[in-house]
């Protein structure tokens, strides 16, 4: 395998930049510079030498021997000085060494992947650590990373080959060994893994929303104050504040972290009938967007009922309390009734955070929900005596076939091993 290199930090100037280098020729590639093998995961501070002799920085050396490293392969990490011109020197080095290549996108954390260092949703919680926002992203994304999907995954494939041996055993190895019956004990093990599969199911569409972030829709009558207070909300304009009814024609979006917790306010078009035709349509997207959010603020004017159909969770106040005098209400102009509907937004979605599940993307939703259904499959097949084991045992080889998708791969050998160490066959 080619031995890679890249800049594992951010570009750029900084007070620390990393190269990273990967393969069989890490330890080679540091003659580049004229520094000797150091001792496997003990940080040496030494000199980088250039092609003349010329020193080019001093840095920390640090080397993992495989499978001990990241990708599992022999790996090099120069924890240089962080100027670009230094950057740049070594990655000219380095590309000049015969063996080393400049990495792919997203290759390090590949190899890591086929050397077994990581599982799938491992990579895909790598993936979304680096790219949260929020501390509750950065607490999903390290659940997930740190090989709890994998986990729950491991007991749920342990399950089902138990399940799938005992089917197998009827089939293949009839004798006075293996029990007469096995449906019952097969069904049970199937009902308790289908009930973990619902809650992680369940638990999946609020992770994604966590992943991408809460819709909240703001929504009111024309010059109701939505985008007074949604400027508010964003501590800038982000939104258009005028007189004239129907100056918000399009959904504006602002995205924010609420307490921790990633938000998008929707700022929409102000509710009412209209012959402008593009007021109009403003309009029918603001009634979209609001069906699919999360949750609906609704800004009342006095007297006024929704004309929108609200649902449990959803808000409906008094807007432009700086002007009606509403104590109750709410104010983008002075503020008034802001920090409660900000405590009220974050205890709402707070609660349906606890439902989380580790699952966390809509690829493991529908490799779940696969799973579920060839189990509900099985379950019907078992209570008909005119299914024979071996139709029920494909049932269950297509569910551990999805949720071998999700991080890894059940063969015949691993169903060989559970049925001989039960059943004590060929003695």
């Amino acid at each position: 395998m080619d031995t890679i290199f890249a800049l594992a930090s951010a570009p750029g100037r900084a007070g620390v930049s990393v190269i990273r280098i990967s393969g069989p020729a890490s330890l080679a590639a540091l003659g580049a510079f004229g520094v000797a093998r150091p001792e496997p995961r003990k940080g040496v501070l030494r000199r980088l030498l250039e092609d003349d002799g010329a020193v080019l920085d001093q840095a920390l050396v640090l080397y993992f021997e495989g499978p001990h490293s990241f990708t599992g392969e022999d790996v090099v990490e120069l924890h240089l000085h962080g100027s670009p011109a230094i950057v740049s020197a070594v990655m000219r080095l380095l590309g000049g060494v015969p063996e080393l290549r400049m990495a792919d996108a997203g290759e390090f954390t590949r190899r890591a992947l086929e050397n077994g260092k990581m599982d799938l949703a491992q990579v895909e919680g790598l993936a979304d650590l680096i790219d949260s926002e929020t501390d509750a992203q950065r607490r999903q994304a390290q659940r997930v990373f740190s090989g709890k999907l994998g986990a729950l995954v491991q007991d749920w494939r342990r399950d089902l080959i138990r399940a799938a041996a005992l089917l197998e055993a009827v089939i293949d190895f009839v004798d006075e060994d293996v029990p007469v019956d096995v449906r019952p004990e097969v069904n049970a093990l199937l009902v308790s893994l289908a009930e973990g599969l619902e809650s992680q199911a369940r638990g999946a569409l609020v992770a994604e929303r966590v992943r991408h972030g809460f819709e909240v829709a703001i929504l009111g009558a024309p010059n109701a104050g939505k985008s007074t207070l949604l400027n508010y909300l964003a501590g800038r304009d982000a939104a258009i504040t005028s007189s004239v009814a129907g100056t918000t024609r399009d959904v504006i979006e602002v995205r924010m972290d609420l307490n921790g917790l990633p938000v998008t306010l929707l700022d929409t078009a102000g509710l009412r009938e209209t012959d402008d035709e593009v007021e109009a349509i403003g309009i029918s997207r603001a009634r979209e967007r609001a069906r699919q959010a999360d949750l609906r603020i609704y800004l009342l004017e006095p007297g006024e009922v929704p004309v929108f159909d609200l649902l449990k969770d959803d808000l409906a106040l008094s807007g432009k309390a700086d002007v009606t005098g509403d104590t109750s209400g709410i104010s983008g102009v002075s503020g008034q009734g802001v920090p409660e509907l900000i405590g009220t937004l974050t205890e709402t979605f707070r609660k349906r955070t606890a439902l989380v599940g580790t699952a966390t993307r809509h690829r493991h939703q529908a490799a779940i929900q696969r799973a579920l259904v060839d189990l509900s499959h099985a379950r019907d097949m078992l209570k008909d005596p005119m299914y024979s084991e071996d139709l029920i045992a494909e049932e269950l080889r297509s569910a551990i076939r999805a949720l071998d998708s999700l991080v890894g791969i059940v063969d015949v050998e691993a169903l060989l091993d559970e049925i001989f160490s039960s059943f004590c066959i060929g003695k």
